[in-house]
């Protein structure tokens, strides 16, 4: 697996667990954007809407757009895929205890 799908995949599963840490389950780009800096996940803009998008094809979010800004909210699947009880590919498993 080359670095670039690695460091997709750790980005993906740290956008669901970052989601599923706050009431209502609902966060805006840029908040998320700064959750996986601060995991050590940098991540442009651009790349993040690409991010969220995709997990919303895989109903593991839903978007709403509100002016230019994306919000986020975690699915029922995307919250079983975050706990690690369900899997998709393309996504980090998280491990126990983490």
């Amino acid at each position: 697996m080359a670095l670039s799908e690695i460091l997709r995949a750790h980005q993906r599963l740290v956008i669901l667990r970052l989601l599923s840490e706050v009431p209502g389950y609902d966060l805006n780009e840029s908040i998320i954007q700064d959750g996986l800096d601060r995991y050590g996940l940098d991540i442009s803009r651009d790349a993040l809407r690409a991010q969220l998008e995709w997990l919303a094809e895989l109903d593991l979010v839903s978007l709403e757009k509100l002016g230019s800004t994306y919000i986020a909210t975690l699915t029922g699947r995307g919250e079983d895929v975050a706990a690690g009880r369900a899997t998709v590919s393309g996504i980090k498993k998280p491990r126990p205890g983490e």
